[in-house]
C-alpha cells in the first residue's frame, strides 16, 4: 500500500485553497467525501482533510463552515481520532455530524455514552426545532452509529429525537450536529440541512460549478507540473483516464503529455481497436501498446481477486515503464484516472476507513519509476467527471460509457484466467451491451456486465447433454458509485437475452442475473 505521502492532495494537485468555502474534517468514515460532494452539488466550494490538520493550516484557508464527519472510532477509545472544537469553533461555524456530534459533545463539556441500542439503517426523528424550515417534524434518517450524546454541552439543547430516545441533533452557539447522516440519499432532507447550515449559519454564497472545477484543476495541475516537465499517461479506454488525459492536453500541451493505451487482453470485445481510434480523433498524443501476452502469464494459474489485481497493477507500469524507454522521453509524472470511489475502497487517505479492495492504479509508484504521481480527479466522483468531460468537448460516445474496472474481465472470471474464458465472457458482455442499447436501456444504468463463474452445470442443448459454465448478468442504477441498486428488468428481456447466449457463447448452458445491491455486495463480483 501507498504511504501517507503518496495519499497526500498534494501529490495530485487538488490542494489549491480557495477562501469562503468549507473544510471537511475526515475522522474515517467511508461517507465523508459525500459530504464535500453534496456541497458541491449545491455550488459550495469544498475540500476535505485529515482530522488532525492543524488549526492554523484551517484558519489559512478561512473556511466560512467547518464539517466534523463520521468515523468508526468512539470517542472513548483510546487513540481515538480528535480535533480542538473550540478552536475550530473560532475559525468559523460547525456542523458534526455522527461521530462529529458525539466528538463535539464531549470536547465542550457533554457526556457521551454507549447506547442500549445501536442505531443502524434507516430510522426516524422527530424534531422540536428544525434545522431547515422545509423539514416536517417528523423526519425519515439513516443512521450507523453505536454511542449517544446522553447530556450536551452547556449552552447546547438537544433539537431532535430518534425512535429509540436517543439524542438525533443537538444545536448551540455557532455549532449544529446530528446523530445521522444528511450526506446520504437515505436521508430525507438531508441536502435541505446541509443548504441550511451553508447559507444560512454560515452565511455562505454559492459560487461552485463544473466550469469552475475545471478552471481549478487545470490551475493545480499548471502549478504541480513545471513548466517542462513532460507527463505519461495511463489510458485504461473509460470515461476517467481520457477525462484526465483531455485536461492534462488542455492545461499543458499535447507534445508534453503522451498517452499509452494498452491492449491487456482483458478489454471488451473490439475495445482496443474502437477506443485508440476514438483518441486520435479527438486529438490526443496517444500510443497504442499490445501487451496481452505479458498480462495472461502474469495472470496465469492466479484464482484471489487481490492477487489478480496486483499482478495486473505490476504489469502495467512494466509497460508504462516499456513504452516511456521506446518514446525516449523524461517523464517526472505518471497521470492516472483514479476517483474516490477506488480510493475510499483501497485505502482511506485521512482516516481509520475499512479497506474493500485494492486498485490497480491506487497505492502509490515503484521507488525505480522515479516518477511523481498526479491524479487530478482523485477527490472526485463519476457524475462529477462527466461534467468535465462535457466542460471540455469531449464525444458523448466517451462519457456515455459504463465504468470498467482497471483490471478489466479478469476479476468477471471468477477463478483463474484463461483465454477460453475471456472469449466467453466477450461474446457474451457483446451481446448482453448490445440488447441493452437496442431496448434504449443502456443509459438509464450505471454499469452492466458479465460474471463467469467457476461452476458447470449439466444441462441439455441440440438434443444432447451437455456440462458448460454458469454466466451471471449484473446491472446496477446509482449516482456516484459509493451505494447501488440492482436495476428491475422485465422479464421479457432477461428471457431475450439469456436465449441469445445460451444460443450463440459455446461454453454457457445456464444463464442468472444478480439482484443484490450495494451494500451489502460491492458492483463487481472481485
Amino acid at each position: 500500500m501507498a504511504t501517507g505521502s503518496q495519499h497526500d492532495q498534494s501529490k495530485s494537485g487538488w490542494n489549491q485553497t480557495i477562501e469562503g468555502g468549507f473544510v471537511v474534517l475526515d475522522f474515517g468514515s467511508q461517507l465523508t467525501q459525500l459530504i464535500a460532494r453534496r456541497l458541491r452539488e449545491l455550488n459550495y466550494y469544498s475540500e476535505l482533510l485529515p482530522f488532525n490538520t492543524p488549526v492554523e493550516e484551517i484558519r489559512r484557508r478561512k473556511p466560512k463552515g467547518i464539517i466534523l464527519s463520521g468515523g468508526p472510532s468512539s470517542v472513548h477509545e483510546d487513540g481515538s481520532p480528535k480535533a480542538d472544537v473550540r478552536a475550530l469553533n473560532e475559525i468559523a461555524p460547525l456542523l458534526g455530524i455522527c461521530y462529529g456530534m458525539q466528538l463535539i459533545a464531549q470536547e465542550l463539556g457533554g457526556k457521551v455514552e454507549a447506547a442500549s441500542s445501536r442505531e443502524y439503517g434507516h430510522n426516524y426523528v422527530s424534531w422540536s426545532e428544525p434545522f431547515a424550515p422545509r423539514i416536517p417534524l417528523s423526519q425519515r434518517v439513516w443512521m450507523s452509529h453505536g454511542d449517544v450524546v446522553r447530556v450536551p454541552p452547556p449552552g447546547f439543547k438537544i433539537v431532535g429525537m430518534s425512535d429509540s430516545k436517543h439524542a438525533a441533533a443537538m444545536r448551540g452557539p455557532r455549532v449544529w450536529a446530528v446523530q445521522f447522516h444528511p450526506e446520504v440519499a437515505h436521508t430525507d432532507h438531508g441536502t435541505d440541512i446541509l443548504k441550511e447550515f451553508a447559507s444560512v449559519m454560515c452565511e455562505a454564497t454559492p459560487t461552485w460549478s463544473s466550469h469552475s472545477i475545471v478552471e481549478h484543476l487545470i490551475q493545480g495541475i499548471r502549478e504541480r507540473v513545471g513548466p517542462t516537465d513532460k507527463v505519461l499517461c495511463g489510458l485504461s479506454g473509460g470515461v476517467d483516464s481520457s477525462v484526465v488525459a483531455a485536461l492534462l492536453t488542455k492545461a499543458l500541451e499535447p507534445s508534453r503529455v503522451h498517452c499509452v493505451f494498452v491492449n491487456n487482453g482483458l478489454l471488451r470485445k473490439n475495445e482496443y481497436e474502437d477506443v485508440l481510434r476514438q483518441y486520435r480523433l479527438i486529438g490526443l498524443n496517444v500510443t497504442g501498446v499490445d501487451a496481452e501476452e505479458e498480462f495472461l502469464s502474469a495472470l496465469a494459474g492466479l484464482e484471489e481477486p487481490e492477487a489478480k489485481r496486483k499482478a495486473i497493477g505490476k504489469v502495467f507500469i512494466d509497460v508504462f515503464m516499456e513504452a516511456a524507454k521506446t518514446k525516449g522521453e523524461h517523464y517526472e509524472w505518471l497521470a492516472q484516472g483514479t476517483l474516490y470511489p477506488d480510493v475510499i475502497e483501497s485505502v482511506s487517505p485521512r482516516g481509520a476507513s475499512v479497506t474493500i479492495k485494492s486498485h490497480h492504479n491506487v497505492g502509490g509508484l515503484p521507488e525505480k519509476m522515479n516518477m511523481r504521481l498526479v491524479e487530478p480527479l482523485r477527490e472526485l466522483f463519476k457524475d462529477e467527471v462527466r461534467q468535465i468531460g462535457r466542460e471540455l468537448d469531449l464525444p458523448q460516445d466517451i462519457l456515455g460509457r459504463h465504468p470498467f474496472p482497471g483490471p478489466g474481465l479478469a476479476i468477471r472470471c471468477m477463478g483463474d484466467v484463461t483465454r477460453e474464458k475471456l472469449s466467453i465472457i466477450k461474446e457474451a458482455d457483446h451481446i448482453f451491451i448490445s440488447a441493452l442499447r437496442e431496448a434504449g436501456l443502456y443509459d438509464k444504468i450505471w454499469q452492466a456486465f458479465c460474471v463467469l463463474l467457476p461452476v458447470r452445470t449439466v444441462g441439455v442443448q441440440g438434443d444432447a447433454r451437455t456440462y458448460d459454465r454458469v454466466l451471471a448478468l449484473r446491472a446496477v442504477t446509482s449516482l456516484d458509485g459509493m451505494t447501488a441498486d440492482w436495476y428491475p428488468f422485465e422479464f421479457a428481456f432477461l428471457r431475450e437475452v439469456s436465449n441469445r447466449i445460451t444460443n450463440q457463447v459455446k461454453g454457457v448452458n445456464r444463464v442468472v442475473y444478480d439482484v443484490t445491491s450495494k451494500p451489502p455486495g460491492t458492483i463487481e463480483w472481485e
